[in-house]
């Protein structure tokens, strides 16, 4: 039988963790290394020492040779205060209780100083592209032509407007509260990429931000370098953009710490369609943040394929802050081995007549596979007439697949409409025995019937490329699958 967890909301305080620290700091000739015993000045503030020593070496990778901007300094100082009162997660921590994190923890972690001095990387796409490497956006592999005027994408180190970077400065690091990844992500971020739409611009073509994991540790290896790409995406008032976010890792299966946290503001009157496809390294740690803010009247779609890492778990958080809004959320997540595919999703809604639909689905097709969906939706006192969906439904094709599944709809308005749902479940043999009986063998049946439960999703891709190149790695992926399935049956 698979293992099937349906679990009840529990608040659990969280518990400081002591386990001992193991952090690799890049070399410098100026700088001697860190000694990794705690600092007793600061014990009495600080609960954990890994985390210290985490944050001392981000902050010694980062580049010298220029002060950071102002955002981007706040951004920093802001992380730095979380951290110090911010153990390192545990199982005993409500958020981490399916969700083991000490694969990353007993590896050693090596900030990444640089981007690789050499790329042999391929960026060519028909969209205007970005290019972030570990962590660093390289203007010289991106392509960005084509762009309406008024709109910026790149580093916010060769951002020349004054207008422009006192908006960024209104957003960064202000209003949001985070985890302790968010904050790991604050101090060690070595700039900040700034996709930036002027009011009532509409961007025909989606920008397509590619990220990159070349550093990584060979198989067997311990080493584990870590990257934290910063993305901030504005588009004022009435403007339309599509982004397209684009994960990959480097030859082979090495094993890396992708960071990322990606920050959306979506003006009076705005639309934002992001389509988030993470193809990592099945030994990598791939962490995600998207926090998204939405005015009045304005429209975030997110369409989600998660295929990648040995532990992947994105964190969605989105905050109407006007009435008329709507939000979509589609996610599939995918375990085809010893793999976690998590999501953490939290949707608030305070305005009257917002609009919200969620649809969350995974496919476990490992023995030691599982999944994680957390999914919040907060209908709060004055979202009256809201009109709310929420629906996660798993498909575990092998014995001893796991998935843990807590969708969460808190009402409090008395005038609204909102459903929420659940289903776990195997292939059934009648929808089987439909294939076999018109003379469908049974590998071609497993095959049609599992990629058409997660075409639902991907399908609303709204860029036929991207939605094709999906669609052949999700193939590619369950062809293993299929056959020793077929042998069983």
């Amino acid at each position: 039988m698979a293992a099937i967890a349906f679990t009840p909301h529990i608040h659990r305080p969280p518990i400081p963790s002591i386990s001992t620290p193991r952090i690799t700091k890049p070399t410098s000739k100026l700088k001697p290394k860190v000694s990794v015993q705690p600092y007793p000045s600061l014990q009495p503030t600080f609960s954990d020492p890994f985390v210290l020593q985490l944050a001392e070496a981000l902050e010694d990778s980062l580049p010298s040779s220029s002060s950071p901007s102002l955002p981007l300094q706040n951004l920093r100082d802001a992380s730095s205060e979380t951290l110090l009162s911010t153990p390192w997660p545990s199982r005993k921590d409500e958020p981490f209780r399916f969700t083991d994190t000490s694969f990353i923890k007993n590896s050693q972690i090596q900030p990444i100083s640089h981007p690789p001095q050499t790329l042999s990387i391929s960026s060519d796409t028909q969209f205007p592209n970005f290019v972030i490497v570990d962590g660093y956006g390289v203007n010289s592999v991106s392509n960005l032509a084509g762009l309406p005027n008024g709109v910026f994408v790149g580093n916010l180190i060769d951002l020349s407007s004054e207008s422009i970077m006192k908006r960024i400065s209104e957003f960064v690091s202000t209003g949001f509260e985070g985890d302790l990844f968010w904050s790991i992500n604050g101090i060690g971020a070595p700039d900040l990429t700034v996709v930036y739409v002027p009011a009532e611009c509409k961007v025909e073509n989606p920008i397509h931000l590619k990220y990159f994991s070349i550093e990584g540790g060979e198989k067997g290896s311990s080493k584990l370098p870590i990257s934290n790409p910063r993305v901030l995406v504005l588009v004022e008032k009435g403007g339309e953009v599509g982004i397209i976010e684009e994960f990959m890792g480097g030859d082979g299966n090495k094993s890396y710490w992708a960071n990322a946290v990606l920050e959306v503001v979506v003006a009076e009157g705005g639309k934002v369609r992001h389509s988030y496809f993470q193809k990592q390294s099945m030994n990598a740690a791939h962490i995600k943040w998207t926090s998204v803010r939405q005015e009045a009247a304005s429209t975030y779609e997110l369409t989600e394929i998660s295929t990648g890492g040995k532990l992947s778990r994105h964190n969605v958080h989105v905050k109407q802050l006007g009435p008329e809004t709507v939000t979509e959320l589609s996610t599939l997540h995918l375990a085809v081995c010893d793999q976690t595919q998590d999501l953490h999703s939290k949707l608030v809604l305070d305005h009257p007549r917002g609009y919200s639909r969620q649809l969350h689905k995974c496919i476990v097709s490992h023995s030691l596979g599982h999944a994680v969906f957390d999914g919040n939706v907060m209908v709060n006192r004055y979202a009256q007439q809201t009109d709310a969906g929420q629906l996660t439904r798993s498909l575990l094709l092998e014995p001893r697949a796991t998935v843990n599944v807590k969708p969460n709809l808190q009402i409090i308005a008395d005038d609204v409409k909102c459903s929420h749902g659940a289903a776990i479940s195997d292939l059934e043999e009648s929808q089987l025995f439909y294939f076999r009986a018109r003379g469908i063998d049974v590998e071609t049946a497993r095959k049609a019937l599992v990629l058409s439960f997660g075409a639902e999703v991907f399908q609303r891709l709204p860029y036929p490329s991207v939605q094709k190149e999906v669609e052949s790695c999700i193939r590619q992926l369950l062809v293993p699958t299929h056959k020793e399935s077929s042998q069983r049956i």
